[in-house]
């Protein structure tokens, strides 16, 4: 028969981690890191914000061009104008 080897992990193969680029760099390079991923974060919802703003004056102006337009008021107009009298 053959004979069993002991496979127990050892003690130094666990504390032998991979390092990560958080522990190859310094905090100051980590922290000016995380501020520059901030202000990207807060540019591109400026950015969003900006656009649906815009997206909603476009809706507003079409809605009051549309409101002054007779044809498209006649033509979406109930036309049931015993309601009315």
């Amino acid at each position: 028969m053959a004979k069993r080897r002991n496979t127990q992990p050892s003690a130094a193969s666990a504390s032998d981690k991979p390092a990560t680029l958080k522990d190859l760099l310094g905090a100051d390079t980590v922290s000016k890191l995380k501020q520059q991923a901030e202000s990207l974060k807060r540019e591109e919802e400026e950015r969003k914000a900006a656009v649906r703003k815009q997206a909603e004056e476009a809706r507003k102006a079409e809605k009051k061009r549309l409101e002054n337009d007779f044809e498209y008021l006649l033509n979406n107009s109930d036309m049931d104008w015993n309601k009315y009298k």
